[in-house]
């Protein structure tokens, strides 16, 4: 077999991955406003393919013209828009759909064309007294940079006015989404149970008139629908005189006048006005055109409310408490009885927020360290440590100003940590600090006693209630020890480190992953028992799938869980025989990064912020821990092997891409993220009757 043949190109499995994201909106087993949002979904996450992975081929195209080089990337992008214009045709479908499943329940999404009389005099009355404040018409001239105005998180309506023997004029509405709803309940006649909601954009669209009467002559006026996605990257200056901070401001200013790489526009649209915009936008011809319906931006479409009875969105599911915190003065006593393992969403994050919030004022606590990629706007834990900073505590944070469409909120965070008296570091240039840690320095008694927090996920309060990641708390010196040396690594990474237990990208990472691999080989030849699990979000680094396909020639089973991209190609024989690969899409977004090796008989188990890709491994610092309590280790061998039996939401990952549901047979329905909230719940049961009993 060719080696082109073992490797699935990461973009076009990205896109694999958004498609199982559309069929949670196509089953019909997914309660229908829940279906209608993972259209949402879907579009947010084709938003930033675009803005990300596409832009990054576009780019290598335009580069290798440059050079006179020459590659397949031409040949990519083809096959590139061709999914993604194959996956949207489905997406209108399945829009249409769910608009009439929603009728038959009741609930009515029209357009400015399905108003009652009294529907429209009060549409005319909100748009004059809601939406009329916040319009700006951009008049669209020849001789404008329609390109520096246009903005790629926003959609638009492209009106034409036309005046008989006349020249058409343009002229283009934002749709103010960010002052106003997209969704607006209107109005129904006393008696009638039925619900109607209409889109900000047919609002502007039906008051039109009102808009541009009395400063335009026009016989017709038309309005269509238009949206541009720029290219997400951007050149930071080099100037000695620029501090971090400075420069991400600037990069970030950049983006906003980036390249298009997308433009999506109504399919009604007149020829003579696609081509004006084109020509003012610069669309190329390894740009995405594509024609779509008369709503774009369907990323508001994830928080579609539910008007309509209960059984119509999920069931919630209450985060639940740790038990391993009872019966105990504060955190830092709990911790330090025990390590304690937090699985989001099934556990409360306010366990986190509140372990920060008790450092801040606890007399004993020295300092806090912390490091953040994505934090909530309004975080709780952010306020802890300016007040910590208040109560004479030493706080450095660790602010990472690249994570990706964050910059903005990283920004602001950290000129407010630093006017608050926080030590704020943004780490070195270049190396992208994506690890999930939290130390806090407490003296008792004699002793400096450290506490240490590492996790999967971000320490963020909002997406801690839909994103599934571990967290890891400890008291356990050898590890908060090395936590320790992280920082220190983060504040100078050019300073010799060794790291005995924890796995740290860039340090380490490769070779203790080979190693924990290698071993597995070993053990197989040897004729014993030898498996590796593996829960990541993307696989694509070639040396590590090299290193799965070569133990699973020597024997060792592979199974694997991976969400988002996965370059391996499983079940190729005399290679990946031995290789299973799953992708579990359903209500909560799997996030952790997992890896247990069967070692003989006596697992290892760690969890890591680090997805198995080459940025990930090399080029950032990423933090892997190994989960030695064991208990601990066998929860989560628990969790992963309940992934291993759905029958609901599982997908198998194979070389076609076909993202069919694995087969049920004879076994009884199991839907995982239900089954592991069950499992936690009886797990948490048993702990507080264990506790009372004590």
């Amino acid at each position: 077999m060719s080696s082109e043949k073992l490797y699935i190109e990461k973009e076009l499995s990205w896109l694999s991955f958004n498609e199982r994201v559309l069929q949670e909106a196509a089953d019909k087993s997914v309660p229908l406003i829940e279906r209608v949002r993972f259209l949402g979904i879907f579009s947010n996450n084709l938003d930033e393919f675009y803005k990300v992975r596409f832009a990054d081929v576009k780019r290598r195209i335009l580069i290798n013209q440059e050079r006179g080089g020459n590659d397949n990337s031409k040949h990519l992008l083809s096959k590139m828009q061709s999914k993604a214009l194959k996956l949207n045709e489905r997406f209108d479908d399945l829009y249409q759909e769910l608009i009439r499943e929603m009728a038959r329940r009741s609930i009515f999404l029209v357009n400015e064309h399905q108003l009652s009389d009294a529907q429209k005099s009060w549409i005319q009355k909100y748009f004059k007294r809601q939406v009329l404040p916040h319009m700006a018409p951009l008049l669209l001239t020849e001789d404008m940079d329609l390109l520096h105005f246009l903005k790629d998180e926003y959609a638009y309506i492209a009106v034409e006015l036309i005046q008989v023997e006349q020249k058409p004029q343009y002229v283009l509405l934002e749709i103010p989404t960010n002052h106003l709803p997209r969704f607006v309940m209107v109005p129904e006649q006393k008696g009638k149970r039925r619900k109607t909601i209409i889109l900000l954009d047919n609002i502007i669209r039906y008051c039109l008139d009102d808009l541009f009467h009395g400063f335009f002559e026009y016989d017709r006026i038309n309005g269509y629908a238009m949206k541009m996605t720029r290219d997400a990257e951007y050149d930071l200056s080099r100037e000695v005189e620029y501090s971090l901070l400075e420069q991400m401001s600037e990069g970030v200013s950049q983006r906003l006048t980036a390249m298009p790489v997308r433009f999506v526009y109504e399919r009604d649209m007149p020829e003579e006005m696609l081509h004006f915009l084109c020509n003012k936008l610069g669309i190329s011809n390894y740009d995405s055109l594509i024609p779509g319906s008369r709503y774009h931006n369907f990323k508001d479409f994830i928080a579609f409310p539910n008007v309509g009875r209960d059984y119509l969105e999920n069931k919630s599911l209450p985060p639940m408490r740790s038990a391993a915190f009872d019966g105990f003065a504060n955190s830092f006593e709990a911790i330090k009885n025990q390590d304690i393992l937090l699985y989001y969403p099934y556990h409360t994050f306010e366990h986190i927020t509140e372990l920060v919030r008790q450092a801040s004022f606890d007399p004993k606590v020295l300092s806090i360290k912390i490091n953040i990629y994505r934090v909530a706007k309004d975080s709780r834990l952010m306020n802890s440590l300016i007040d910590a900073v208040h109560n004479g505590k030493k706080v450095t944070v660790v602010v990472e100003l690249q994570a990706r469409f964050d910059e903005e909120a990283n920004i602001e965070w950290a000129r407010v940590l630093t006017e608050a008296g926080v030590q704020v570091i943004f780490g070195t240039p270049g190396l992208k600090i994506h690890s999930k840690l939290l130390l806090i320095n407490r003296r008792e008694g004699e002793d400096i006693v450290r506490y240490a927090h590492i996790g999967t996920g971000n320490f963020h309060e909002k997406t801690a209630r839909v994103y599934t990641d571990f967290s890891l708390l400890t008291a356990d010196p050898e590890i908060a020890n090395e936590v320790r040396s992280v920082f220190g690594y983060i504040e100078n990474p050019y300073r010799p480190v060794k790291f005995n237990h924890l796995i740290v990208s860039p340090r380490n990472s490769r070779s203790q992953l080979y190693r924990l691999i290698d071993n597995e080989i070993a053990n197989a030849k040897l004729g014993k028992k030898a498996n590796i699990t593996l829960k990541v979000n993307n696989l694509v680094d070639k040396g590590l799938i090299n290193k799965l396909y070569g133990a699973s020639t020597f024997g060792v089973d592979i199974r694997m869980v991976i969400r988002g991209m996965c370059a391996l190609v499983p079940g190729v024989e005399g290679i990946s025989d031995n290789i299973k690969i799953i992708s579990i899409v359903d209500r909560f977004l799997e996030h952790p990064r997992v890896l247990i090796t069967h070692n003989d008989g006596d697992p290892q188990v760690y969890i890591s912020s680090a997805d198995w890709m080459t940025r990930n491994i090399d080029h950032r610092i990423e933090v892997g821990a190994p989960v030695r309590d064991p208990r601990l280790k066998q929860r989560i061998i628990d969790i992963l092997d309940i992934h291993f039996i759905d029958t609901v939401k599982a997908r198998a990952i194979d070389k076609e891409m076909s993202n069919r549901y694995v087969a049920r047979g004879n076994r009884k329905k199991v839907r995982s993220q239900l089954a592991i909230y069950d499992y936690l719940k009886n797990v948490e049961k048993q702990a507080k009757k264990k506790n009372e009993a004590n």
